[in-house]
């Protein structure tokens, strides 16, 4: 067996076919004796090596892949059904008086999970708010009303919004706060969570105003306990909607330049 810092190759199952070598966004596997080989480098461990290969040879000591079966392409799934599905979506803020099932929670964090990160960074965090969700909300509708921080800094965006005691969470029985040091890899989880959560016949909010106030008030970091490092990048509200829609809303046009 040849090893390498993070991933190692039996090379009695090798065949030598190079696909892992061309797929290794790092460089770091390379053909020799018609055996891939592995050499010390910036391996960013993503499990490209151990996805491509057709023999099974690659394996990856930083992680337990039993789980990992055969994979699933996108392309088995109807385009046009997804497309209508998509745009059929909408922001939910009535939810009937249902706890979200534990295996369904299992299923959107793990879409989080399998999201892409920049160089495989993995660098997102979850938390629910369990608990602390009806504490939370009373600090932040305590904020809005006295007017300090965000209330007053986005006094403009609150006009014509009447900020009752469920003003942030609509009573709906779930939030999860996605947070990381990149923006970028913690919205691109969300989006995967909410695709996944509409799937199993949720509805989403994500409340900005909540991020808003998690980011100016000391208390409201604090009692979130996020990570080092962390800010709040989304905040989610889950939960199975109490309003049915009858048709697509529509949409400006396609804002496309072509270079």
């Amino acid at each position: 067996i040849c090893m390498g810092i993070k991933v190692s190759v039996n090379e009695e199952k090798c065949v030598g076919c190079s696909s892992c070598v061309k797929d290794c966004p790092a460089k770091v596997l390379y053909i020799e004796n018609s055996k891939a080989k592995v050499k010390d480098g910036a391996c960013i461990d993503c499990g490209h090596c151990f996805a491509v290969c057709p023999s099974n040879a690659v394996s990856m000591k930083n992680y337990n892949c039993e789980d990992c079966h055969a994979v699933t392409s996108m392309a088995e799934l109807d385009s046009e059904t997804l497309l209508n599905a998509m745009k059929s979506r909408r922001t939910i803020r009535q939810y009937k008086d249902k706890e979200v099932e534990p295996e369904k929670i299992e299923k959107i964090l793990e879409a989080g999970r399998y999201s892409p990160t920049g160089a495989n960074s993995q660098n997102v965090a979850y938390t629910i708010l369990g608990s602390k969700q009806n504490d939370l909300e009373k600090e932040c509708v305590k904020m809005f009303r006295t007017g300090v921080g965000l209330g007053g800094i986005f006094s403009s965006d609150l006009k014509g919004f009447f900020v009752d005691d469920n003003f942030f969470f609509k009573k709906a029985p779930l939030v999860i706060v996605v947070s990381g040091k990149d923006e970028v890899n913690a919205s691109l989880a969300s989006a995967y969570m909410e695709i996944m959560a509409e799937s199993l016949g949720l509805g989403v909010l994500y409340s900005g105003f909540f991020v808003g106030c998690s980011r100016i008030n000391p208390k409201i970091k604090s009692m979130l306990e996020l990570p080092k490092g962390h800010k709040a990048v989304t905040c989610m509200i889950i939960g199975y909607p109490d309003v049915k829609y009858q048709r697509i809303a529509p949409r400006k046009p396609l804002k496309l330049k072509k270079l």
